[in-house]
């Protein structure tokens, strides 16, 4: 886990808001795999981060593959193509089935053109001096001149972050424990946008989801298919059968400035289907 001061982040740039959001999303995995028993809870240590209590694991390579993991999610939430993040909870061999869904969604994330990720924001009229009033300017109100994002330059990011770790930890708990020998993955869903490219068969690792994890595209050039992580490939099946699951619990809803993110959990029909044969498709 990287540093583990708690000052407020600064928000001004859309690079500071996906750094932020690669903090919190390599936290939230720790946190995962240590509250849902997919490593032994002894190969984790005490750490702070947001300064509130978490877990780290202390295994090199755990750690090594979650900072890889966030890394390349990092390069494509960069690009502005992510709707969401998800890491995936599968079951052992030989069925693989996705059991649990840990959603960090950031399709309400700004819209920054190519190249202007470490361009500060534009100052929000309140927080303008020039502005007393806090009235918008005369050029924001010509109809045919593209609005600007204006988010405020600082929050209260690290409290939300406590707040939210606070409630993952206690939904964690609650759930039905899982199989032993469970296998995790990390995934990213692409927005459903023409021109919005997944990152197959480049540097970063990503490969298709399997089909019952991806979404159906509404446009030829672009789509919201998941792309995952890992190298690990499903068995064919219909799309979309294992979105949405059977149960979904609501974590929290996050907005501090131009950080605005949604997390839930979603448990899959797997998860209650243990004595499903592996081969056997359900799709009612």
């Amino acid at each position: 886990m990287a540093s583990y001061h708690s000052e407020a982040p600064v928000l001004e740039t859309y690079q500071a808001v996906v750094s932020a959001y690669s903090d919190f999303l390599t936290v939230s995995i720790h946190t995962i795999l240590y509250e849902r028993n997919i490593y032994p809870q002894t190969t984790f240590i005490k750490a702070r981060k947001f300064n509130h209590p978490v877990r780290q694991s202390r295994h090199p390579k755990v750690c090594k593959w979650i900072q890889d993991a966030v890394a390349a999610v990092e390069v494509e939430m960069l690009k502005c193509t992510v709707a969401q993040t998800s890491l995936i909870i599968h079951a052992p061999p030989p069925t693989s089935k996705p059991l649990e869904r840990y959603i960090f969604s950031t399709s309400s994330f700004p819209r920054i053109p190519q190249g202007e990720t470490l361009t500060p924001f534009a100052p929000s009229p309140t927080n303008n001096p020039s502005n007393p009033d806090n009235t918008a300017s005369s050029d924001n109100d010509d109809p045919n001149k593209q609005p600007i994002f204006k988010p405020p330059p600082t929050s209260d990011l690290p409290e939300q972050f406590r707040a939210t770790l606070s409630r993952l930890s206690t939904t964690l708990t609650r759930l039905t424990p899982l199989p032993e020998d469970c296998s995790f993955t990390l995934a990213i869903e692409l927005r459903d946008e023409v021109g919005v490219e997944a990152p197959l068969g480049r540097e970063g690792g990503w490969v298709a989801a399997e089909p019952g994890l991806q979404r159906e595209r509404n446009g030829r050039d672009g789509g919201r298919d998941e792309e995952r992580f890992d190298g690990r490939s499903g068995k064919g099946s219909r799309k979309e059968k294992d979105l949405g699951g059977v149960r979904t619990t609501p974590v929290r809803n996050l907005e501090a400035g131009a950080f605005a993110m949604e997390v839930w959990v979603e448990e899959g029909r797997g998860k209650f289907q243990a004595g499903v044969e592996d081969g056997e498709e359900d799709y009612d």
